[in-house]
């Protein structure tokens, strides 16, 4: 039986859902900007009643009235704007980059640093107001709040120049590549410290199944808890899909093998948190599926830009080479910290993630010269880096990117021509083609 602070607790996966609750919020920061504002008037105010600023700084109570209304309405203004300037990225990102990358564009700190900023001034101009007597005129309030606007509009240039600059397909693909390494870095890191061996796993035994209550995309898991669950049940447990999965409501979404006695299901599954969508947290597959779409989203008839694909296969070259020299595996068995094994995870293999990486590129951009050289010099680059075990996965893509050039390209010059490996798309380095089925 669960016991009443069990029950009044909040299971990690709803944190894990308010966090990216919180992260993806633009309301948050910026009503603590706004309490912060105000509180910082009363202060403000206070310290204009000790009677010890200097007699320069005062002004008359119609000057700072109207200084303070104008600064009010200049913080509307201004707020106005910035939200102008997140619908116009919103309507570029959906319409020629790709809906998943508004997930990362919620969370940037500057744009919520901004408007905190014009919030907490709008508070403090507002604030200040009431102060304003015919009698009494807060000094020290009206000349902060200059300081405070001039701060605003530095932040909001600094802001435009960012985003302007950072709303190029090729900004946002680096972008996205350089987290997806971070994220996939940190997991295989961490998931290598913990893991034991295989063959230590317990004989097969009674398994018990512990199903979803709701349906919903696997976002991320609770590791430490997962086997803290195990360690009190004296049992493995097997998470039954991969992060990044979609699972409908009732399915078995946890595997407990060899438990003494059945754990609770609510507890486990509140280990695994369940979501709309997918994120970035411990799925760094899912930066290489933005970068794709935005590749494939510029190779669409309506859009027809194969130079910023080009660019994006840049990105996922990178991306490739860093799994590459991750430490991957088909699953992961992690261990307590007697070395025992507890918990088994699956995992994302080589295969996945090139697979990932070209087939889509490859269907939609067959008949573009550039992106068959370019997508050829990416698999070469491959084979030239990669290990042995590895190798016949890149050759399988080369042999599939040599039958579609077959398909799109009858003349003979011009097949010869998307052949050939270019890094540069058109107009850079060529190599010489290489049979796919030959051993570097």
């Amino acid at each position: 039986m669960r016991t009443a602070r069990e029950r009044t607790m909040m299971s990690w996966a709803a944190r894990f859902r308010l966090r990216q609750y919180a992260k993806a919020s633009l309301w948050i920061i910026p009503l603590i900007g706004l309490l912060l504002g105000a509180v910082f008037a009363e202060w403000v105010a206070g310290v204009q009643r000790a009677g010890w600023l200097p007699d320069n700084w005062q002004y008359s109570a119609t000057t700072a009235s109207t200084v303070l209304s104008s600064v009010v309405g200049s913080m509307v203004a201004l707020l106005g704007f910035v939200v102008t300037i997140g619908v116009l990225v919103v309507q570029q990102a959906t319409g020629t980059l790709s809906p998943r990358y508004m997930r990362l564009w919620y969370r940037d700190r500057l744009q919520k640093a901004v408007l905190a900023t014009f919030t907490g001034t709008f508070a403090y101009a507002f604030s200040l107001l009431r102060k304003i007597e015919s009698d009494t005129v807060p000094d020290l309030g009206v000349t902060l709040s200059g300081v405070a606007v001039s701060v605003s509009l530095m932040l909001l240039l600094i802001y435009l120049n960012r985003f302007t600059h950072n709303l190029r397909p090729v900004a946002i693909a680096d972008l996205v590549g350089r987290l997806g390494e971070k994220v996939l870095l940190r997991a295989t890191e961490r998931v290598h410290h913990s893991s034991a061996r295989e063959d230590s796993l317990p004989p097969a035994g009674p398994v018990t199944h512990i199903r979803s209550e709701r349906g919903g995309v696997i976002q991320a898991f609770d590791a430490k808890g997962l086997i803290a669950a195990a360690v009190r049940h004296d049992c493995v447990l097997v998470l039954a899909h991969q992060v990044g999965d979609f699972v409908p409501p009732g399915t078995t979404l946890v595997e407990a093998h060899g438990a003494a006695r059945t754990p609770d299901p609510r507890r486990v599954t509140g280990l695994v948190a369940l979501g709309t969508e997918r994120t970035i947290e411990q799925d760094p597959a899912f930066s290489l599926r933005i970068l794709v779409d935005i590749a494939i989203r510029a190779l669409s008839p309506a859009v027809n830009d194969p130079t910023t694909a080009v660019q994006v296969l840049n990105h996922i070259n990178t991306f490739l080479h860093a799994v590459g020299r991750a430490r991957l595996r088909g699953r992961y068995v992690l261990a307590d910290d007697q070395g025992r094994p507890r918990l088994v995870v699956s995992g994302r293999g080589w295969e996945d993630y090139l697979q990932l990486g070209v087939t889509e590129i490859r269907e939609y951009g067959s008949t573009s010269l550039q992106v068959c050289r370019r997508l050829r010099a990416l698999l070469e680059d491959l084979l030239e880096t990669q290990p042995a075990e590895r190798l016949p996965a890149v050759r399988a893509e080369l042999a599939l990117l040599e039958e579609a050039v077959r398909r799109a390209f009858i003349d003979p010059a011009r097949r010869a021509s998307a052949q050939t490996a270019d890094r540069q798309g058109i107009g850079g380095e060529r190599r010489p083609r290489q049979d796919p089925k030959e051993t570097p």
